[in-house]
């Protein structure tokens, strides 16, 4: 009698890359904060912006976007929660803000960069509890679901447009600056408008954790991978940024959310050990908020009939810009002036 088995050396070695997959997102976070601190030593060393300070920072926006890529991979369709794992990778700039921010509420004696990493290695021990392996008749997240959150972004895209407008109009001077929030705020900062935008930002980030949830269970195709990866970071950095606004600005410290907040003045971005943490943060913010529109656009127009290809071309042209603009922003943030 002949007996059929599926080991064998090639299932073994799948299933030992599967159990260590979750680890390769926990390393990339773990080290983003060490890479941050390594440019600040390069930088001040330097007193500037040196070879070695930009090449760290070069690694530094590496390790989240590499989750990225991991997420793509054949390991993520074998390990589910390698690749829910390296969503919340690709998430580590606003978290790790948010680490900060809420760090300094609570005045932790601990260092905001040890909670950090004790967090992921914490969640590394707890993906390797368990069989790896996808989820059996995983299902794409409703339709009822999906068409609400598109609707509701049609609505928060008027304010994200005049954001990002805003914030370039930065490179003009803070004062230029001012005036153009000033015009804005008399809107989005009004009694009915705010509130239910906060409502609708809400509603996006648990809509859309709960599609990322469903659809990181699936095999995803690349322009998916960047929808869903995307939809991660944005989520990470709404509550980041509303904590930030809302909590330890305008409620604990009574500050002005301002281009001065905005830009950790008078030390700057760049050259300070805390504040340089916000420049991937913002530029990722601002890159992946273009990107996740045009992901969202590709998927109507394939459904209204377009091409792949040409809706292909067009998400390409889309995440190109994205990257212009998120340069543009990052670089007024960070002191260029027209």
């Amino acid at each position: 009698m002949s007996v059929s088995t599926s080991s064998g050396p090639n299932s073994v070695t799948t299933s030992r890359a599967a159990r260590a997959a979750p680890w390769l997102p926990v390393a990339a976070a773990m080290l983003y904060p060490w890479v941050l601190r390594a440019f600040h030593g390069a930088a001040t060393n330097a007193g500037g912006l040196s070879p070695l300070a930009c090449a760290w920072l070069v690694v530094a926006f590496a390790l989240p976007l590499s989750c990225l890529a991991l997420t793509s991979t054949d390991l993520g369709t074998v390990n589910v929660r390698a690749r829910r794992l390296a969503l919340a990778g690709l998430a580590a700039p606003p978290l790790f803000v948010l680490t900060g921010v809420l760090s300094g509420l609570l005045r932790s004696p601990v260092e905001d960069l040890w909670i950090w990493s004790v967090l992921w290695i914490g969640l590394g021990v707890a993906s390797a509890f368990g069989e790896p392996g996808p989820v059996a008749g995983a299902t794409a997240p409703s339709a009822r679901l999906r068409i609400a959150h598109g609707a509701a972004a049609v609505l928060i895209l008027l304010f994200v447009t005049f954001h990002l407008f805003n914030h370039l109009t930065g490179l003009l001077g803070p004062e230029t600056h001012a005036r153009v929030m000033a015009v804005g705020r008399q809107v989005y900062r009004s009694r009915l408008v705010e509130p239910a935008l906060v409502i609708l930002m809400l509603l996006q980030v648990v809509g859309g954790v709960a599609m990322a949830w469903r659809w990181s269970a699936r095999p995803m195709d690349l322009a998916r991978t960047i929808q869903v990866g995307s939809g991660a970071y944005l989520a990470a950095f709404i509550v980041t940024h509303m904590n930030s606004a809302f909590v330890s600005a305008r409620a604990v410290h009574k500050i002005q959310t301002d281009w001065a907040w905005a830009t950790g003045a008078p030390e700057g971005l760049l050259l300070d050990a805390w504040n340089i943490r916000l420049a991937p943060h913002y530029a990722l913010g601002a890159f992946f908020v273009v990107a996740h529109l045009f992901c969202g656009l590709r998927q109507v127009l394939l459904a209204h009939g377009m091409r792949q290809a040409v809706a292909d071309r067009l998400l390409a042209a889309g995440l190109a810009g994205a990257a212009a603009l998120s340069a543009t922003i990052t670089a007024g943030l960070c002191g260029l002036r027209l």
